[in-house]
Formats: C-alpha cells, structure tokens, sequence
C-alpha cells in the first residue's frame, strides 16, 4: 500500500480546523476523518492483481540504435481502474520515459512503449512491471510489482559498414567485373586477352600468341573459395579503453574488444563476398565463441550474434587454447587473422611460442589497436605550446618507451613472418580489409 499527496494535505487543513477550535479533541477528530477516509479508499481500491500484463519482445538492434518494448496492460474486470505502470529494465538497457498513467474501463486494454536505447552489447533484460491500482478518492493505492520476462539483444554496432562499398568497388576490380581490369597477378587462369602497352610480359602466353596472329596474354583472378579464419582476443588486454581520436578524453574512448569486433566485421563481410569461407573463433583461457561460417548468407550478422555476449575477462589469454581452436577448423592453409592487442610482455609470454606453428601452415595477420594517446603524450614534451613540467617530462618519457618496445616487437614478428597492422581504433577496420585486399591481389592467401 502507498498513499499520495493528497493524505499530508488533507491533515495540514486540519490546522485551520484547530485554529477555529484549539482543542485536543479536534485533532484526534481530524486524524480519526482522515484516516477513515483513506481507509475507505483503500476498501474501494482494485486489486492490482486482476491486472493482466504481457509483452511483445523487442527483438535484436544495434548497440547505440533505439529500441522499444510495448507492454500491453489489460483490466479482464468489469470496475474502472485509475493505474501507475513503471515498466524497469536493467540501466544499460537505457530505458527512458516508462512511467504511465493510465484510466481503464471493463474490458478495455491498452499498450505502453518503453524507449530503449542500449548502452551494453548482450541481452538486457527486464526487471519487472510495478503496478499501482489507485482507490476512487486517490488517497490510497495498492502496489505490486510482476515479472514480466523481456530481453532486447544488443549486437554490436559495426560502424565500419560505411567502409564496405568502397573496398566491394576494388574487390570487382581485382575480379574482373568492373570496366577497368586490375593487371595483377592472381593464382586462378581466367582468360587469354590481346597484349597491350604496360603488360607484363610474363603473362604472355607464346603459345596461343603462335597460334593467333597477336600476342596474346594470360588474365588472372583474385584467390576464391579461400579460407579466413578470425581469432578474436579477450584476455585482459582488450579491456583497456583507447581514444578513437588523438588528444580524445579516455572515458571517451571505446573498448579494444568493440574496436577489435568492428574491425573483423568488416573483414568477414569483405572476404564473404569474396567468396571466401571464414571461420571465426574467440576466447582467453578457454573458448568462448567457435563457429563455422562456410555457406551463411549474412556473414556479418552471425559474427554480430556471435560477438553480441563476449565480454574482456581479466586473464592472461592462453594461445596454446586459441591456436588449438584454429587447427580445429582444418589443417588446411588459411589466413588466420589475430585480433589482439600488439603487447609486448603478453606477446612475449603468450603467443611467440605458438606462432611457428601457426605460420608453418598459415598466412598469419596481428591486427592491434593502438591509444593515439600514446603518441600524443610521447610529442607533448617537444610542443612549443605546452608548458614543460617534471610530468610531461615523466608521461613522454614513458610513452616514447613503450613506443619503443611496440615498435621492436613488431619487427620481431614481421621476422617470423607475420604481417602486423597497427593502427587507431577507427583507422584500423579499413586498413585490415585494405591488406587483405592486397594479398589477394598478389595471390597470396
């Protein structure tokens, strides 16, 4: 039971009743009235459990996208019912505006819509609807609050989808289908074309040149039917937030793991138009998400599901695992992409042993998101702007060394030979499809 602002106002008239009649007598009259009116109320107050309720299910959105949950609220009575319906959701499902007032007569029913609007991938779910059923003198009400199951799914917003017609256009010129053929060299015959002025002439097919009477050259076309395999990490190291932008505050950053999702959104999308197979896997210690994605039609709306619940786990990654996931999909060679970030000490004890024998039978590629704070911190020292102190002095020195250590670990790498791209979280999405795009231009897959 609750009661409203009208039971405190009702006992402060009382005080000009006792100005009239000081007496003791008036105010345990006064008090008797009020609350015998309250009570009355109360007795005359629907039972909020004749109240039906249900839910339509919001369904799945992108993190960042509103949503909406309807609520239908329903009086099966035949009595007239003033309500309060609060419809609480978990605070990272953003719920705003979910407090209702509503008049029902017998019979009738009405739907409510809560806005939503995600601030945490995964499901959020619901918390419950309270429910108050206000008596006719709208002293006194009756409360109860109802599980009424509900869960929008959050995916995560792959915001690099802008970048996705741009290299389609240079995938069609590297397949032949635009009007202007690229002269690179492929792995897959296509078809015999007459030689032009700036041809290789090692395409020249003397044969058929013999044959014919012009020269003759072979056409090739990009790798097909080739396999990409995305290893995502969320050990410890995809938890820290880096700035998208140089100078950006770090709260207003985003999460390694968010930007190391988006970047292999884009890939998948990318080489399943290619008409490659990707495999996806994602983990730390143990597997967290492994999937076949051979013959699925939306590529990046099943790794968006798949990465809708992973969460950075603060825990050393255990490569030995992750590898063993990705000999799991096949012996077969690969273009094993490694989303992780280009940590010198977590490289150093993790995954530089498991990296020959991944690089024996694969093509290997570690994209890392680099904090453009790094590099900020490490020139703000030589700034004529800023004003030199004993800590910018301490921050650059620190940043140059780690700069230092990045970049000496990623000649280690390049020396067993895989390829590193290393870039800010929004640079780092199309630059990972522009090298993929590059090895299979060279035939390199």
């Amino acid at each position: 039971m609750t009661i409203s602002g009208r039971v405190p106002l009702l006992l402060l008239l009382g005080v000009a009743a006792v100005v009239l009649r000081p007496s003791g007598s008036t105010v345990l009259l006064w008090l008797l009235g009020v609350l015998l009116l309250a009570g009355l109320d109360l007795l005359l107050t629907p039972s909020p459990g004749t109240i039906g309720l249900s839910r339509r299910p919001p369904g799945t959105v992108r993190l960042g996208d509103p949503a909406a949950s309807v609520l239908v609220v329903a009086n099966p009575g035949p009595r007239r019912v003033h309500l309060q319906v609060r419809d609480a959701w978990q605070p990272s499902a953003g719920a705003g505006s979910n407090r209702f007032r509503l008049h029902l007569r017998g019979g009738d029913q009405r739907r409510v819509t809560t806005p939503l609007l995600p601030r945490r991938r995964g499901d959020l779910r619901a918390a419950g609807v309270t429910v108050r059923s206000w008596g006719p003198l709208g002293l006194v009400a009756r409360q109860r609050t109802y599980a009424v199951p509900g869960s929008v799914r959050a995916l995560p917003p792959f915001d690099s989808r802008k970048h996705l017609p741009s290299r389609l256009a240079r995938l069609r010129e590297l397949d032949g289908r635009a009007a202007v053929r690229v002269r690179g060299q492929g792995t897959e015959f296509d078809s015999l074309r007459e030689y032009v002025r700036g041809d290789d002439v090692r395409s020249i097919d003397w044969r058929a040149s013999a044959r014919q009477s012009h020269v003759v050259v072979r056409t090739w076309q990009p790798e097909r039917d080739r396999r990409v395999v995305l290893v995502l990490d969320t050990s410890r190291t995809s938890a820290g937030r880096v700035a998208r932008v140089a100078g950006e505050d770090e709260t207003d950053g985003m999460p390694r793991l968010d930007a190391a999702m988006d970047a292999a959104l884009l890939l998948g999308a990318l080489a399943s138009r290619a008409g490659d197979r990707i495999d996806f896997a994602a983990g730390d210690r143990r597997v967290r998400a492994r999937q076949r994605l051979h013959g699925v039609r939306d590529v990046a709306a099943r790794l968006q599901e798949q990465m809708a619940d992973l969460d950075p786990t603060l825990v050393e990654a255990d490569w030995d695992v992750l590898a063993g996931a990705v000999q799991g999909f096949g012996r077969q060679r690969a273009l094993v992409v490694l989303l992780t970030a280009l940590e010198p000490s977590a490289i150093a004890d993790g995954l530089l042993p498991v990296l020959p024998a991944l690089t024996r039978h694969h093509r290997v590629v570690l994209a890392s998101v680099r904090d453009p704070e790094l590099t900020r911190l490490a020139e703000a020292a030589a700034d004529p702007d800023v004003v030199p102190t004993a800590d910018t002095a301490y921050d650059a020195a620190a940043a140059a060394q780690e700069l230092h250590r990045r970049d000496r670990m990623r000649e280690v790498l390049q020396r067993l030979g895989v390829d590193v791209v290393d870039t800010d979280a929004d640079t780092l999405p199309p630059a990972l499809a522009d090298h993929y795009l590059a090895l299979k231009a060279q035939g390199l897959l």
